[in-house]
């Protein structure tokens, strides 16, 4: 992991050195339901390894996720299951912050007023609307084209000083950062919000679907056995290895090899992933070996590490009580976070207080 910043080009850091920690994060997931193994190596997993360096808010965005039609019911059910996987994966929800967007206010009070920040032309380059909405831009809807400033709301209101970003956000960020630095120029308030520096871990595990390597690894594909979820329990995952994708020839000799046959380098990264080691090693390895050989290993591995998450997932989401109670908690102390900051935004801006 790398981290960009440096105390002295971020006053805002100072605070957070005074208490042995090396910044704020805000980081959310949408709540769209049927967590998979690309979800959790590329975000969650991370969620719980930053708590011990950093002071940490983690969000279900669900006001992002009505960017396109939801069912209400599946949406409330998916948001606690985001939650759940949250303290699954060991986010502890007394010393971090845990909270659905949509339960703190001042994420879309923000939002409105980075709207009147950012400019129509910085808008038009995110890619991710041109991605979204498709051919049929005219019938997406206001909410995905102006989402962007919303998630610069959701980083800012409270100031935090990193996000963990994948390659699909770096130009979210960039806009933050954009956003940022034009409040505090057209206010005068220099230093008023932080310039967000990204938090970025290494070489990033691209994880594809176990029936096709060539794809990415997504909850909305047909084949169940294309992914492995998060609450799939350790039988459903030794199927799905067994029954995931290969070639008829031995298992890779080298990287370069590997490259070039993707079903093969899909799993071979998986293994690295879940064993937090390099891929070229793993490669080295298991380099002449038949893949019924390795397959045996990579379940072995994927159910000692992937069991347990699943198990307390499951056992979460059967007491949804306990899960709101950690929600509630986590917007209390979420707008307690917000509500001066936002304070001291409309002061700035101009706005009188009721």
């Amino acid at each position: 992991m790398s981290d960009a910043s440096t105390g002295a080009a971020n006053p805002h850091l100072a605070q957070y050195a005074a208490k042995g920690l090396k910044g704020r994060i805000l980081s959310g997931v949408q709540p769209t339901g049927n967590l998979h193994l690309g979800n959790y190596l590329g975000a969650i997993r991370n969620f719980a390894r930053l708590q011990g360096d950093y002071e940490c808010l983690y969000c279900v965005v669900d006001l992002h996720a009505i960017t396109q039609p939801q069912d209400p019911k599946q949406l409330a059910a998916q948001t606690r299951e985001i939650a759940a996987a949250f303290l699954a994966a060991g986010v502890d929800g007394q010393k971090q912050i845990i909270f659905a967007q949509s339960t703190v206010p001042e994420h879309a009070q923000l939002a409105w007023i980075f709207n009147c920040v950012a400019r129509v032309g910085w808008m038009n380059r995110m890619t991710q609307f041109k991605e979204k909405a498709g051919k049929d831009r005219e019938n997406a809807s206001l909410g995905l084209y102006a989402y962007p400033a919303l998630m610069a709301a959701d980083i800012l209101i409270y100031k935090a000083t990193h996000v963990p970003v994948g390659e699909d956000q770096k130009q979210h960020l960039e806009l933050t950062r954009d956003i940022a630095i034009k409040f505090n120029n057209d206010f005068a308030a220099p230093d008023f919000f932080p310039v967000t520096e990204p938090l970025i871990f290494g070489a990033a595990t691209r994880v594809m679907s176990l029936r096709d390597g060539t794809k990415k690894m997504s909850k909305s594909d047909a084949s169940d056995y294309s992914r492995i979820n998060l609450t799939d329990d350790a039988d459903a995952i030794a199927q799905k290895i067994r029954r995931a994708k290969t070639d008829p020839l031995p298992m890779p000799e080298t990287p370069d090899d590997a490259e070039k046959r993707p079903d093969a380098d899909n799993l071979l990264g998986i293994y690295a992933a879940l064993a937090d080691r390099e891929k070229d090693d793993i490669v080295g390895e298991f380099a002449g070996r038949q893949f019924s050989e390795f397959k045996a290993e990579l379940t072995e591995l994927a159910v000692a590490k992937l069991g347990p998450i699943g198990a307390e997932m499951q056992r979460l989401m059967k007491d949804p009580g306990h899960v709101d109670a950690v929600l509630r908690d986590g917007a209390q102390r979420a707008r307690a976070l917000a509500g001066p900051i936002l304070d001291d935004v409309y002061k700035t801006v101009g706005f009188l207080k009721p």
